[in-house]
């Protein structure tokens, strides 16, 4: 047992990577999902264990060598509060989800691949997981390929249902190659100028042997070092799908199989996120990303103009999980405000927001789900008096929109409090408005459902619609049900973010 814990950085990627092998051999019968679940559940129970770990340890890092090779020669895993937190938001959506997908998926696939189905699920999560823990930027590339590889295909298995999925992975797999080449390029810069890939290393090279050459008559690789980061800055937008890089997100969300979007918007964003935020705090470090480049203003106009452009265009929409897909463009542009400020409760708002917005916007994709597999669609019309018929399925979907519109006692307000909070200390009043705007669409775009299931009328000539089965219900009530709680008790959430915060920002607490 003791070897398995000192083991768990390497485990929590490993044991997902090799179930995926094994399930696309033998998952076949329905032990497919046996497998993913039984997975998803121990990977859930490492990276709890993991955040337990980095939170009581001394320098709140955990440090894994790989093979026993050390830094930078070999791939050094080292776990801090803000990847321990983000694993432990993929494990806990990867297990609620996987629990929910039994009955989704089957209504929606051919039987005879759901093992596949489930074998690419495994896969998706170890590339998820693999990128948050990772220290080496290479190794974090090959990672986002497996991550992504598995998650056109997975769009693409919703052609059953739509065939427009197959253009919508088509499309998310062009501008996802797109976004990895960049990144790809990047870290060939700066493997250039550092000799090294390991991101604590190429850190250290950059700050104490490049950076300080600059303000001499010899700058080194400077423009090298330029080229480098704006690429990798290019290429992980794409990947978080920052507007105006977002093209790839609304149709990927609206076509996937229900369970695929409600996975892809609780956690494939998030780990985009996630990306960025360790390469301008850990790799090239805020002096250059924002004081010398000014990235934090360009970072500013893409997040205000995601908040309201997304937000408007939810509001445009018909189709409840293109609304839904729209919103979460406008919910990235509150993430990238957060960490484009800078300041504690700036980086705080950010990485609260990736966990609170994982449960409220996945607690809403799996209400949709209940709908689409009870009445096969998710238009607005469809929905008309719905919440008398799905009660427990409408209250979840209501609970997340009032999260996302920021309402007290839930997850969302927490969000927005430290991130409007972040905002006037900074000075940046107008940011703090365009989150006030923000959360004024909002409340028009869930208020438009929520009339329409509570208040609108359901067509005489309709069949008869039942609540959804307990394996779909639970998981949905369960994410619902957390973003109240941690709107009212969001003290262990708020500790973990601001631990990573003054981690990131070396800020003494």
């Amino acid at each position: 047992m003791e070897r398995i814990h000192q083991n768990l950085p390497a485990l929590i990627v490993v044991l997902p990577l090799c179930m995926g092998l094994i399930t696309s051999i033998i998952g076949r019968r329905g032990l497919g999902w046996w497998l993913a679940m039984g997975t998803a559940s121990a990977v859930l129970a490492m990276a709890v264990q993991l955040l337990v770990n980095v939170l009581e340890s001394g320098t709140l890092t955990v440090t894994y060598q790989m093979g026993s090779w050390p830094a930078p020669f070999g791939i050094v895993y080292v776990v801090d509060p803000l990847n321990a937190g983000v694993l432990t938001i993929v494990a806990l959506i990867g297990a609620i989800v996987t629990l929910y997908a039994r009955k989704s998926i089957a209504s929606e696939m051919d039987p005879r691949r759901l093992h596949f189905f489930y074998a690419l699920w495994l896969f998706c999560m170890t590339g998820l997981l693999g990128i948050t823990i990772t220290g080496d930027a290479f190794n974090l590339y090959v990672l986002l390929e497996i991550s992504s590889l598995s998650t056109y295909t997975l769009v693409a298995l919703g052609r059953q249902r739509n065939r427009r999925a197959l253009t919508a992975a088509i499309n998310y797999l062009v501008l996802g190659s797109i976004g990895a080449t960049f990144y790809l390029l990047g870290i060939a810069y700066l493997y250039m100028v550092t000799g090294s890939l390991n991101i604590a290393d190429i850190q250290h090279i950059l700050a104490t042997k490049v950076f300080p050459t600059w303000g001499t008559d010899a700058p080194m690789y400077r423009t090298t070092v330029y080229v480098g980061f704006a690429l990798m800055a290019v290429g992980l937008s794409l990947k978080l799908a920052l507007f105006p890089l977002h093209g790839w997100l609304p149709n990927a969300y609206t076509y996937a199989p229900s369970s695929v979007s409600a996975l892809l918007a609780s956690t494939a964003t998030k780990v985009g996120a996630y990306a960025f935020i360790r390469v301008i705090f850990t790799l090239v470090g805020t002096g250059f990303a924002y004081r010398m480049l000014h990235t934090d203003v360009v970072l500013m106009v893409s997040a205000g103009a995601a908040i309201l452009v997304g937000s408007w265009m939810a509001f445009r929409q018909t189709s409840l999980k293109k609304l839904l897909a729209y919103s979460s463009i406008g919910q990235i542009g509150y993430i990238t405000l957060g960490f484009a400020l800078g300041n504690v409760n700036g980086l705080t708002a950010s990485i609260i927001h990736l966990f609170n917005h994982a449960l409220t916007k996945g607690g809403m994709f799996m209400a949709l789900g209940v709908v689409a597999y009870r009445l096969g669609n998710t238009r607005l019309q469809d929905v008309q008096g719905l919440g008398r018929k799905l009660p427990f399925t409408m209250a979840a979907f209501t609970a997340g929109g009032l999260g996302l519109i920021g309402v007290p006692l839930t997850a969302g307000f927490v969000s927005k409090w430290y991130l409007v909070t972040a905002c006037i200390e900074a000075g940046r009043y107008e940011m703090a408005a365009i989150v006030l705007v923000g959360s004024l669409i909002a409340l028009l775009y869930v208020w438009k459902v929520v009339e329409a299931i509570y208040f609108g009328k359901r067509p005489e000539n309709v069949p008869g619609v039942k609540e959804a089965p307990l394996t779909m219900l639970v998981p949905t009530l369960l994410l619902a049900g957390a973003s109240i709680y941690f709107g009212i008790d969001a003290s262990t959430s708020a500790r973990v973010a601001t631990a990573a915060a003054h981690f990131l920002l070396g800020v003494t607490p």
